[in-house]
């Protein structure tokens, strides 16, 4: 593929394009959030975690499976390995919020842009700066002050939360690989498709299927807006790298914040302010030493 006459726009487009694609992924998992806590108890993880990956890989397919095999991808076993760590994230982190107190989930499990780190640097040996290493932590202090983080709860369910963030990190980490030769649609497709064939025979011993027009809407609207945000995630990797990507989707415990507040009453207390500032302010100051970074490899490359 030709590349650009002007890599300085490239620079500027990757510095700007990733943002955006986090972010815009997680305001829609923050919608997914709330349709799955409005769809009732009666749809257990396995029902749920179902309709999102049949739902998503039969969207896939109708849309994209006219142009020949959809399947057809590079390092099919690296595909099918994501797939099964991205299904195993999401089935451990919806036990944990079944176990634990949410807040406590969740903020265990947005520990994973440091697993990803972690696993940056054993699988690509790839270094991280002190100054990055501070981001990642203030967006940890961040969330623990938003949500009041205390460990309450029973051991599995915070063992299932930090099983779901090392999941989670692995997952990203994996995208770095997958998306040289694999474009946001197959590696969603191979996601859907594992977490289907995980979901199927718990979901085959106990199906439910919706019975009201509300319930179909909701279930609809998990599938398509957990494809939506799903795409547009996997999109935003191609700009950032796995750990860097995870704490700009660490924005979606914000969201999720501003939509208690606007639709179920929480209170907007001194910890939503004060863990919301420490969230964004550090997104934007790891995304300037992004484009710092890039202005002196650029400087680099020209001055040799």
């Amino acid at each position: 593929m030709p590349q650009p006459n002007n890599p300085q726009q490239v620079n500027l487009d990757a510095a700007v394009a990733g943002p955006l694609f986090m972010l815009a992924a997680a305001l829609l998992f923050t919608m997914l959030n709330l349709l799955v806590k409005l769809i009732g108890p009666a749809f257990t993880i396995w029902h749920i975690g179902w309709y999102r990956f049949f739902g998503g890989a039969a969207v896939l397919l109708l849309v994209f499976g006219r142009q020949g095999n959809p399947y057809r991808g590079h390092n099919i076993r690296l595909l099918i390995i994501r797939g099964l760590t991205g299904s195993a994230a999401f089935l451990s982190i919806v036990t944990a919020i079944r176990l634990l107190p949410v807040s406590t989930a969740l903020v265990i499990f947005y520990a994973y842009p440091a697993f990803s780190a972690v696993f940056s640097y054993l699988i690509y040996g790839e270094r991280i700066s002190r100054a990055e290493i501070a981001c990642i932590a203030v967006v940890v202090i961040g969330i623990a002050v938003l949500f009041d983080f205390s460990l309450d709860g029973n051991l599995f369910g915070q063992f299932m939360a930090l099983s779901g963030a090392a999941f989670a990190g692995l997952t990203v980490t994996l995208i770095r690989t997958l998306r040289e030769k694999n474009g946001p649609v197959i590696i969603y497709l191979y996601f859907c498709t594992m977490g289907m064939l995980v979901t199927l025979p718990q979901f085959a011993m106990a199906p439910l299927i919706p019975s009201t027009g509300t319930e179909w809407a909701m279930v609809l609207g998990i599938v398509f807006v957990s494809v939506t945000a799903q795409l547009l995630m996997n999109q935003g990797f191609f700009y950032c790298r796995g750990w860097e990507g995870g704490v700009f989707m660490s924005s979606e415990v914000i969201f999720t914040a501003i939509v208690g507040i606007a639709f179920l009453g929480d209170p907007a207390s001194w910890r939503f302010w004060v863990g919301g500032f420490l969230i964004l302010g550090s997104a934007v100051a790891l995304n300037r030493f992004k484009a710092n970074t890039m202005k002196r490899e650029k400087r680099l490359e020209q001055a040799n």
